[in-house]
């Protein structure tokens, strides 16, 4: 709970005046599961909507290990330098049993701490299966509305479900490092379709021959999906994140892929039907909930799962009359 409440309208006003500790108690009120914050967070995001969209988003994801908060570290750092205002929204793992996340990016972000263009949020996953916040969608655009015209998102390393990050970014960068498993083998088909761009990390710790491997590898996977029409040929570069080498290259990877699909309306598109998935995902969240505090369905749920455990009835079986009973067929 947030002490010391804000109105809506202070809040507004924090955040349109790119204050970080009121976009911060924002960010907390979108991060709330309480119904009377979700009532205000819904308030403030409508009011901040017409504000929001000016931005750049990128996903990174990557196997735990390979450095992903190092990079944004440097990265955030050279970004600064082409006179960009960075947002970095990085999404802790929630512990199944309690809940908790260790939230500890910022102590690994020694190079934007307290920076005046940078705002760092650390937040838990909770149960979201994609690798990020519920909450993520909104905090991003309170963060553009702060006037934020770069914002990084980083997702937990948690493998193919990691594709929800697509879901509200405008590009994603797969980190990876030599021997980290998850060259070729480890990475799924469905995450291998949604790379923008692959980073090989600690590039001067390999040995050249072993990355030269590695990108050949990399390559002949890409090469067996279908051509990207709208987006830029996928490309696997270098870099040195702890040494800062390596970012212009991305750098420039970055500003002609964004150039190719402002220019062919993908871009557009793509924020467009990400509105709708949030607008669909919020919804089944909705019904979720509302089914949950239904006490005749909690009974009637019960009393199949003892049925399905004392393998009396299929899974599915159950699954079906329990959809019987809401009548909604």
């Amino acid at each position: 709970m947030i002490k010391n409440r804000l109105t809506i309208q202070e809040l507004k006003d924090g955040v349109l005046a790119s204050n970080k500790a009121i976009l911060g108690r924002a960010i907390s009120l979108v991060e709330s599961q309480s119904e009377k914050d979700r009532t205000n967070a819904l308030s403030l995001v409508n009011e901040v909507l017409p504000f929001s969209g000016n931005s750049f988003r990128m996903g990174i994801t990557g196997a735990p290990g390979v450095g992903k908060s190092t990079f944004i570290d440097g990265f955030g750092d050279f970004l600064l330098s082409q006179g960009k205002k960075v947002a970095i929204l990085a999404i802790d793992p929630s512990s199944k049993i309690s809940g908790g996340s260790i939230l500890g990016d910022k102590t690994r972000m020694e190079k934007l701490v307290g920076r005046k263009n940078v705002f760092i949020r650390p937040s838990p996953a909770g149960h979201e299966l994609g690798g990020v916040a519920q909450s993520t969608l909104e905090s991003i655009l309170l963060c553009e509305a702060a006037g934020y015209d770069f914002i990084i998102v980083e997702t937990v390393g948690v493998g193919q479900s990691e594709t929800a990050a697509k879901e509200m970014t405008d590009m994603l960068l797969f980190l990876t490092i030599a021997g980290a498993g998850d060259d070729l083998q480890g990475i799924k088909r469905g995450i291998m379709e949604m790379i923008d761009l692959v980073v090989v990390n600690k590039s001067d710790q390999i040995d050249s021959q072993v990355l030269s491997k590695l990108i050949g590898n990399f390559n002949q996977a890409l090469h067996l999906f279908p051509p990207r029409e709208f987006r830029p040929a996928v490309e696997i570069l270098n870099c040195s994140a702890i040494n800062s080498i390596g970012f212009d290259q991305i750098w420039s990877f970055v500003i002609k892929y964004e150039s190719k699909v402002k220019e062919n309306g993908s871009f557009l598109n793509n924020r467009n039907s990400q509105a709708l998935n949030w607008m669909r995902r919020s919804l089944l969240n909705m019904i979720q909930k509302h089914l949950q505090k239904n006490e005749m369905l909690k009974s009637n749920i019960e009393k199949f799962e003892n049925l399905v455990t004392s393998k009396r009835l299929s899974p599915l079986d159950a699954a079906k009359q329990i959809f019987d009973l809401l009548n909604l067929g």
